[in-house]
């Protein structure tokens, strides 16, 4: 069987101490008929540890279950041990929620053990590498904001474009969120532009804490933000508000703050029939998020209305 792909990966390290799962993996790369590869086996951490050690592997094949580490603790450790090696990890059905929460450590992608044949397990690890690739090559370029961390505009367009390639040639839909500080003039005029950048820097926190790490963060502008989430659905938009929402009002609960944080967020949600250019979708979201601003607007004139 040939898998019509491309051969790159030469050595992948396997961390699993399931005989069963091992053979599972071990059958499913067989299958791969051009696949020329290096398959290094460890049962723990500490063996996969002591294998990075002695060379780095194209990527890193995890399990979620070990002796030495539960949970994301593995993924942890390997991913503080080599941060340069994508990870995908390997879960149960019952612990997808686990494998979601893994992304946020680090990893790539995640398989569900009992869904695993030949082309998932080739196309988890062929997209690992390549996103890892693009994210080595953009932090090594001059593509982050320098106060906030996060990707500046032009890192923003280069990144999401590439992933938005990949969305199409995998049927996924995307959501592009762009989010405006509110009030930032006045932030600015009463509190000072040292203040303002810390409301900047405050802001880009929330953002993290609301995202997973695979999701592409930037600040675009003065006081604009966007985001990629990639392989959502529809009715993602709605929890992304809340979830950014709660995290604001979070914030804003520090009795020691001298102003509440707001923001104004529109969201737009793409498919893979959708031929669209990064700066289209960020259109359409800016309109509907200056739209929700303009709503705020309205509700507090009519609040301070006379009666």
């Amino acid at each position: 069987m040939s898998s019509d792909m491309s051969t790159a990966i030469t050595k992948i390290l396997l961390v699993e101490d399931n005989p069963g799962d091992k053979r599972l993996v071990q059958e499913a790369f067989r299958e791969i008929a051009d696949l020329q590869s290096e398959i290094v086996h460890c049962q723990t951490v500490r063996q996969a540890l002591e294998s990075l050690a002695g060379g780095r592997p194209d990527v890193a094949l995890i399990d979620l279950g070990l002796p030495d580490a539960q949970g994301l603790e593995a993924v942890r450790r390997i991913h503080d041990a080599a941060p340069e090696v994508p990870i995908v990890v390997l879960t149960m059905l019952n612990d997808e929620s686990l494998g979601m929460q893994a992304l946020k450590e680090g990893a790539q992608d995640y398989l569900i053990k009992t869904h695993i044949d030949w082309r998932t397990i080739w196309r988890a690890l062929t997209y690992a590498i390549e996103r890892q690739r693009v994210q080595v090559e953009l932090f090594n370029l001059s593509l982050s904001d320098d106060l906030t961390g996060l990707y500046n505009r032009r890192g923003f367009l280069t990144l999401t474009q590439h992933q938005i390639k990949l969305a199409h040639r995998m049927g996924k839909t995307f959501l592009i969120a762009f989010i405006d500080l509110d009030g930032m003039k006045q932030i600015n005029d009463t509190f000072g532009h040292q203040e303002g950048n810390h409301a900047l820097v405050e802001t880009a926190n929330i953002l993290r804490d609301s995202f997973r790490q695979c999701d592409i963060l930037a600040r675009i502008g003065g006081d604009e933000f966007a985001v990629f989430v990639a392989d959502a659905i529809q009715d993602n938009t709605s929890t992304v508000k809340q979830r950014m929402q709660q995290k604001l009002n979070s914030c804003n609960t520090d009795p020691s703050r001298r102003y509440q944080l707001s923001f104004s967020v529109g969201i737009v949600a793409a498919n893979s029939s959708q031929n669209c250019h990064i700066e289209e979708i960020l259109v359409q979201a800016d309109a509907a998020m200056y739209e929700q601003k303009q709503g705020k607007r309205s509700s507090r004139s009519l609040a301070t209305a006379p009666a």
